[in-house]
């Protein structure tokens, strides 16, 4: 049976991000599969916003960074009628997949009510985390963001920490999905629902078979060659990275590959290093060639990740990673480097990176760095990744449709 199924997001799916990755790949495989697939999320305002999709719904928005790539919907009256008035035109809805945290989860709960569509809800973002990393008034900050979910989803519980936050976020959905089975246990651990599915993030099959097959097939001569990717931001951990790296000491070449507010310091960290390159922003099939062509990508958040994307399409391009997140490097299974001392203060975590970096240069200057998983590289695929999805969206689907 072939289904519409309307994606909400916080951000468009034009503008950086690992969620935006993994809905543009989401959508493509559904209609690969014949479904029809509407994506609502705010209109872009920036630089880089794009031609018009038919399908997405861009509402009303206003932007909320220097950069204007990221932008915001408000939950409310307004655009509800604005979206009911978009949906007009398009074909009955069969589910509501709803892939955000704030605005956008809001908006999707509030159309689902509406209409009496039932929801999946995937969850991207640990929220405790993500706030306590970019302010020192995280318990504030939650309580407000609580009281927003109240209001804007009346009924939906009480609470004001991360956890209620999620909470209230579930209690619409007939089913809740996560991207790794860390998150998903702790989700069900604190209460968020009674059973999450886990269901990984992928990676484009036909962009990874070009990827490959583009690769060479032996090890290029030369220094060990490092990549880290990801947003500038405090909890994706760059600063203190780079610092581990200066203090290894390790003759080895490194690219950094995307943008944000922490590239200056960034750039003064390392400034003086020729070994060291800034690559910006990057288009997908080049993050992926770049990963293929490293000898290890580094991955250095703690305890933010709810999968971590990065890691398993360097595993599924046959690239190692430096793990500093015990949860990942346990859902990994192997192929990567262990970064011990995960609990300790900072200066402690730089040092124990700074000599994991170490061993793994001499590893690979040796031939005897670790191979990812094969399991791994094939569960990754986003068509897989469909399959498993596709199982769920008819489980929740009435059974009269």
């Amino acid at each position: 049976m072939t289904m519409h199924i309307v994606f909400f997001g916080d951000q468009h799916l034009d503008s950086l991000g690992g969620a935006q990755v993994s809905m543009r790949l989401q959508r493509e495989f559904l209609e690969r599969a014949g479904h029809t697939v509407t994506v609502v999320a705010p209109k872009m305002h920036g630089p880089r916003s794009g031609a018009y999709d038919p399908a997405n719904v861009d509402l009303p928005s206003m932007p909320i960074t220097a950069d204007r790539e990221y932008s915001m919907s408000w939950p409310g009256r307004g655009t509800d009628r604005f979206l009911d008035r978009a949906m007009t035109r398009r074909p009955p809805v069969d589910l509501v997949h709803v892939q955000a945290d704030f605005w956008g989860g809001f908006i999707g709960h509030r159309f689902a009510r509406r209409h009496g569509i039932p929801v999946v809800h995937t969850m991207h973002n640990r929220v405790d985390v993500g706030i306590r990393a970019v302010t020192p008034l995280a318990g504030p900050v939650l309580a407000v963001l609580n009281l927003w979910r109240r209001r804007a989803l009346p009924g939906t519980g009480a609470g004001s920490d991360g956890w209620a936050f999620l909470r209230g976020l579930a209690a619409g959905a007939s089913a809740v999905t996560a991207p790794s089975t860390h998150f998903a246990r702790r989700l069900e651990q604190h209460g968020v629902f009674g059973r999450v599915d886990v269901v990984w993030n992928g990676i484009d099959d036909d962009v990874r078979a070009a990827t490959l097959a583009a690769a060479p097939e032996e090890r290029m001569p030369g220094r060990p060659r490092f990549v880290w990717l990801g947003r500038m931001s405090p909890e994706k951990r760059l600063l203190p990275f780079l610092e581990a790296f200066v203090a290894s000491g390790v003759d080895a070449e490194l690219e950094i590959i995307g943008g944000g507010a922490q590239r200056p310091a960034a750039e003064k960290i390392v400034a003086g290093l020729p070994n060291v390159r800034f690559a910006g922003k990057l288009t997908y099939a080049e993050t992926l060639s770049r990963i293929a062509a490293a000898d290890a990508l580094v991955q250095t958040s703690i305890g933010f990740e709810t999968q971590g994307m990065t890691p398993f399409e360097a595993a599924t391009l046959g690239t190692p990673s430096v793990i500093s997140d015990p949860d990942i490097a346990a859902e990994l299974g192997g192929g990567l480097w262990a970064v011990p001392d995960s609990d300790a203060p900072e200066a402690q975590r730089i040092a124990a990176l700074a000599q994991t970096l170490r061993q793994a240069a001499s590893d690979i200057s040796s031939g005897t760095a670790p191979v990812p998983l094969e399991a791994t590289a094939e569960a990754f695929r986003q068509s897989s990744r469909t399959a498993a999805m596709i199982e769920i969206y008819e489980h929740v689907l009435p059974e009269s449709r």
